[in-house]
């Protein structure tokens, strides 16, 4: 019987999603050739002629003969040592340490300013983290370390980044942009995915889960979503519910039941500043 289009249940099938992340296939090196036996790597071959030549001789044989070929004996096996310790603060271009990463976004985020910011999920006090890295170094100050902490801010549907100064905890510069729109962060496609399966239009995603497995889809943690930015210049015939989208924050969402199939739901787009899921095609 053919299913609906809304929710459709795909098994086994890849898709293309616009914006989506790309995975990639990485293919190991190859084991040595045939003819590489592990001795032939260490080996210590002898002289031409030796081995007659002991022979030949009527002293005592050599080392070799004593206990047989030269260096066939396997080698040691291999020791594997332990990662260092990580410290506190890294040097140069070092990727920034755990420490380093609590501490450049508790500076971001000091109060008073960060009451009134708003995340993924509509908390206020806290926007939405985007991410965190080391800020390129100031010529002559290299040994300063500076990271630049992005979040954006659904309160005012804001891209904000700010650099600080990991040695002496100084806000050094903060940026606003509007219209900016990155990738979205884990923590963003779980709150898209909670109001889809809250919405109306997400009972058919409900009733696809319940077809696939038998059971009642009430947690949004027994799907996995993965899911990108909706970028209406992409799309022809956008819905007028989402002309905002770009200026709002607006997901388009991938969905699987883990160890199983696909449900379709590239056809929901989920406006995060809104809070509303509207259909397209």
């Amino acid at each position: 019987m053919l299913r609906r289009h809304l929710g459709k249940v795909m098994a086994g099938t890849a898709m293309a999603v616009t914006g989506t992340a790309v995975a990639v296939a990485v293919t190991l090196p190859g084991a040595a050739g045939a003819d590489d036996a592990p001795g032939d790597r260490t080996a210590a071959r002898a002289p031409a002629g030796a081995s007659a030549g002991s022979a030949g001789s009527g002293g005592a044989p050599d080392a070799a003969g004593a206990g047989g070929a030269a260096g066939t004996a396997p080698p040691p096996p291999a020791t594997v040592l332990p990662a260092a310790a990580e410290g506190p603060r890294g040097t140069g271009t070092d990727p920034l340490t755990d420490a380093e990463l609590a501490r450049a976004e508790a500076l971001a985020l000091t109060p008073p300013g960060a009451a009134a910011l708003q995340d993924a999920a509509g908390d206020r006090g806290r926007p939405q983290r985007l991410g965190t890295e080391l800020a390129d170094p100031e010529p002559g100050r290299e040994d300063v370390r500076r990271a630049q902490v992005r979040f954006y801010d659904y309160a005012r549907d804001e891209l904000v980044v700010r650099t600080v100064n990991l040695t002496t905890g100084a806000v050094e510069s903060t940026s606003a942009r509007r219209g900016v729109q990155p990738s979205a962060h884990p923590e963003e496609v779980r709150a898209a995915l909670a109001l889809l399966l809250a919405a109306p239009l997400g009972q058919g995603v409900k009733e696809d889960y319940a077809h696939a497995t038998g059971g009642t889809l009430t947690d949004p943690g027994r799907l996995r979503a993965t899911g990108d930015v909706y970028r209406p210049y992409r799309e022809k015939n956008v819905p007028e519910a989402l002309a905002r989208c770009g200026e709002h924050r607006c997901l388009r969402l991938v969905t699987k039941i883990p160890d199983g199939p696909w449900i379709d739901t590239r056809n929901l787009i989920v406006d995060l500043s809104a809070r509303n899921v509207v259909r397209v095609g």
